[in-house]
């Protein structure tokens, strides 16, 4: 009798193949996975994950590999507080900082080993990239496809450039073909990010398992949940928008189901970087999806927030989340090493307020990336800055650094709070400015907020009791003391979005077994806010350790109060 995964898995595949190949396609997959684990009750995650998304020489010192650095530098600084580490592609690549892959089962050598993985692993749970949307022009499988050679001659997409594409949604304003020649003369690939970045053709079986195979090397080198970057234009039919098809969610689906068999502990992260309502459609059913996906309104709403002092367009957002079981979360950040997106603020915020965000970015130091439009114009998609030169203009934050200081905090306080599981980028835990030379030197947006630091100027910088980074760093750590040890704030507890005050954003955390209840406040303002605790006995500030008597609160500008009820 045929185990129900194994029927599950044969569906999928004759959805993406037929009905003749999909047989003799769940043999090898199956032959692949290899010996099968029992599933845990349960999503294994609590109150104690958060992820620091980092690049793998992020920080750098002299004589030794950059992730043996970064992993002491880790240890001594965020033991306690940090418990998992996203490093972003350490793989071989070309271009686009370490998403244009030319070997997915490889360590790019100028960062070290798998070795210093596995040791990184033995004192955090990773999160590796996967970026199979795509793969480099110079790696292995495409030139074999520029030499027209078995079996890689069908491992990328060719299209006549005559064909209609003007359904396909692009990301970028860089052209959607690139013309590449074969021994069979001239071909236009798909190349949907850019030139050096050649699509993967998942109407090959072959791409498929070959992908799969990657996924379970990246399970045994000790990844405990897999990015799946760019993953919404995996499938591509001409004549559709060319994202969330259909395929795109089996293939998803079929993925979960191999990581079932094979490693069920391992948590699948989409990204997509696009309006909440198609984000949260890689949840699925709740139970055969990705478990967690990225929260991208929360970037732009809350940069909002902080512009206008205003929280009632975050506080509308935030009420209208439903959760979609108990084996799904969200992974909330602010910033991440790419830009702020734009996309997903749609519906959420109008188009004046989207052009203020533009404008608040130039005017802050920033730059704004524009993506292609069906009809031939372009539109803004993402604010390229650092979080806290965004939050605050850089002048105020020299003639005002506490403020500066306290502006910023409450902005990373809020989705600490939140449910799910919190994503901190590295420059955002450290306070990082503006990287205006890495522009210059790179001529791409993204570096803006990309920069490598030397990590003994770092560490002073952190000592340094008077400095931008030590006064974020020391705040920061100690909202994550508290965070990370309060059963209220685990990702699966309940969440009840309060309507205060106009200034206020506050939220109820309830933990899963209703045994600790926390009201989550945060002053996104510079005045005074006056709230009322809405069925009050009595508590405690757990941000100032003092008692909350009474329902009454008087919140001072930007302060963050996660009151415990007693």
């Amino acid at each position: 009798m045929t185990p129900p995964l194994h029927e599950s898995i044969l569906d999928k595949l004759t959805l993406l193949y037929g009905v003749d190949a999909a047989p003799e396609l769940l043999k090898r997959l199956l032959a692949l996975a290899g010996e099968t684990v029992t599933a845990p009750d349960g999503l294994a995650i609590s109150e104690r994950d958060v992820i620091l998304i980092t690049y793998g020489d992020q920080v750098h010192g002299e004589g030794e590999a950059p992730l043996a650095t970064l992993h002491t530098f880790l240890k001594t600084r965020l033991a306690g507080a940090i418990n998992a580490v996203h490093i972003l592609p350490f793989y071989p690549y070309t271009s686009d900082d370490g998403f244009s892959v030319t070997d997915y089962l490889a360590v790019d050598p100028a960062l070290g080993s798998w070795d210093d993985v596995r040791r990184m692993n033995a004192d955090f749970r990773l999160m590796f990239d996967a970026v199979i949307n795509h793969i480099s022009s110079q790696s292995a499988w495409f030139q074999g496809f520029l030499r027209d050679e078995a079996p890689y001659r069908d491992y990328f997409i060719t299209v006549d450039p005559a064909a209609d594409l003007s359904q396909v949604v692009r990301p970028r304003t860089l052209p959607l073909l690139t013309p590449v020649m074969t021994p069979s003369g001239q071909k236009h690939v798909w190349t949907t990010f850019s030139d050096d970045q050649i699509d993967l053709n998942y109407a090959n079986p072959d791409v498929l398992l070959d992908v799969l195979r990657t996924l379970l090397f990246y399970v045994r080198q000790g990844a405990d949940f897999i990015r799946l970057d760019a993953i919404a234009f995996m499938w591509k039919e001409i004549g559709t928008s060319c994202i969330h098809l259909p395929q795109t969610h089996a293939i998803i689906q079929l993925m979960r189901e191999v990581l079932n068999l094979v490693a069920p502990s391992t948590v699948l992260i989409t990204e997509t970087n696009v309006p909440h309502e198609e984000n949260i459609s890689y949840f699925g059913d709740g139970q055969n999806e990705a478990q967690m996906v990225y929260q991208f309104p929360l970037p732009p709403l809350t940069l909002h927030t902080l512009r206008t002092g205003d929280a009632r367009a975050l506080t509308r957002w935030a009420a209208s989340l439903k959760s979609s079981g108990s084996q799904t979360t969200f992974f909330n950040f602010t910033a991440s090493h790419d830009g702020i997106g734009l996309r997903p603020a749609t519906g959420l915020l109008d188009s004046g307020d989207v052009e203020a965000l533009i404008q608040l970015t130039e005017a802050h130091g920033g730059r704004v990336s524009y993506r292609s439009l069906p009809d031939g114009s372009q539109s803004a998609y993402e604010l390229n800055i650092s979080y806290f030169d965004a939050i605050t203009h850089p002048g105020i934050t020299v003639r005002q650094p506490e403020t500066a200081v306290s502006r910023f905090i409450v902005s990373q306080a809020i989705p600490l709070a939140l449910a799910g599981v919190p994503g901190i980028y590295f420059h955002s835990l450290f306070g990082s400015r503006n990287d205006q030379a890495g522009v210059a030197a790179t001529g791409r947006n993204r570096s803006i907020n990309r920069q490598k630091l030397h990590c003994d100027a770092l560490t002073a910088d952190l000592d340094a009791a008077g400095s931008i980074r030590h006064r974020v760093y020391t705040r920061y750590m100690h909202l994550l003391a508290i965070r990370t040890t309060e059963p209220a704030f685990h990702p699966l507890g309940r969440q009840t979005v309060l309507d205060l005050h106009p200034a206020a954003f506050a939220v109820e955390r309830t933990a899963p077994d209703g045994s600790s209840r926390v009201i989550a406040l945060h002053n996104v303002s510079g005045e005074t806010a006056h709230v009322t605790l809405p069925g009050w006995g009595g508590g405690r500030d757990l941000v100032t350790d003092t008692a909350c008597d009474s329902p009454d609160i008087a919140l001072r500008p930007y302060q963050v109060a996660w009151v415990k009820r007693m």
